[in-house]
């Protein structure tokens, strides 16, 4: 009842963005005493939330530290559905595994968790991916969509380019997608995206997204083999940023898409991808299980595959592969 009672108070300060609240109106509308009110607001201020406090007048919400916690992401959150109902762990081995277990005790779709702390995080090709403590976001995403498994592999397009929007609302920086599931900036990575589908041939149970993003890392947080691939947005923008202002709009953006996708299909979602594509008119090569393709990159199908030109003139439809520039 008192989490219930959290998040109503925090759902009236966001509708109510930088206004005072006045105890006696908390107290109407939620039916508590102004007592009550006042011990919610301290707990408020005890996780970190800065809680402005003037006689006669009332309450606002003036700041917020650089944590994650559910109270950090929801206070100020403008979705229907995503991030309605989050689980923030300190440390965990892995977001994804804690998503798929929430998955098979019904969590609803737009549930997600989040980490201080991963200690086994995945990316592509069960490659490791290192969250830094307190500096990167960490985040699984559950979807229960209704579509065929077939088209999948498209969410993580999708994500890419919520991610690349969000990122460019907040910082201003343009980033770029590199197929199919890498953000750059610089052409050095700044998230990595990891899609896991659950269920049959021909139906989807529920998808689990793992986005990582490298927000407040400094170039002494990288190890030398590290330092010319990877980047955060506080090192290409030499400022720091909130991360649970990120992670809002991200779900904000993720959830418009979303809806677009579900409703029109994957076509209006291509055309924002190729907004933001690094690889479209350049040499790459694509290593596949079975072979090597390279040539030029010269679009994705309607499905979301990638396209490659070789020299002969031959196009190429790659289903999965690890891509790289062909200098």
């Amino acid at each position: 009842m008192a989490s219930k009672v959290k998040e109503q108070i925090i759902q009236l300060f966001t509708e109510n963005h930088d206004r005072y609240l006045s105890g006696q109106y908390l107290s109407d509308k939620l039916g508590i005493s102004r007592t009550a009110i006042w011990k919610y607001m301290k707990e408020l201020q005890e996780e970190g939330i800065e809680v402005e406090a003037v006689r006669k007048v009332g309450y606002k919400i003036i700041g917020k530290s650089d944590r994650m916690t559910s109270t950090d992401i929801q206070l100020g959150l403008e979705t229907k559905k995503f991030g309605r109902q989050i689980v923030y762990q300190e440390e965990v081995n892995s977001t994804q595994i804690i998503a798929s277990e929430l998955v098979m005790n019904d969590a609803p779709e737009g549930t997600i968790v989040v980490a201080e702390r991963q200690l086994k995080g995945r990316g592509r090709l069960q490659r490791n991916w290192v969250t830094s403590d307190g500096k990167a976001i960490a985040m699984s995403l559950i979807l229960r969509p209704s579509i065929s498994p077939r088209v999948a592999p498209q969410l993580t397009l999708l994500t890419a380019v919520a991610i690349a929007s969000a990122i460019e609302k907040v910082t201003g920086i343009h980033p770029n997608i590199k197929w199919p599931n890498d953000l750059l900036i610089n052409k050095k990575k700044v998230c990595g995206i990891l899609t896991e589908m659950q269920g049959d041939a021909d139906c989807i149970k529920s998808v689990v997204i793992g986005i990582g993003i490298n927000v407040n890392q400094v170039e002494s947080d990288y190890p030398l083999e590290l330092s010319d691939i990877a980047t955060s947005l506080r090192i290409e923008k030499g400022q720091p940023f909130l991360r649970a202002k990120l992670i809002q709009v991200i779900l904000a953006e993720f959830e418009k898409y979303y809806e677009i996708f579900l409703e029109k299909g994957f076509k209006p979602i291509k055309i924002l991808w190729e907004s933001y594509a690094i690889s479209l008119g350049k040499q790459i090569k694509a290593t596949t299980l079975t072979e090597e393709v390279i040539g030029q990159a010269i679009g994705i199908t309607d499905e979301g595959q990638l396209l490659i030109e070789d020299p002969a003139g031959i196009v190429h439809t790659i289903y999965s592969a690890d891509i790289s520039f062909n200098k």
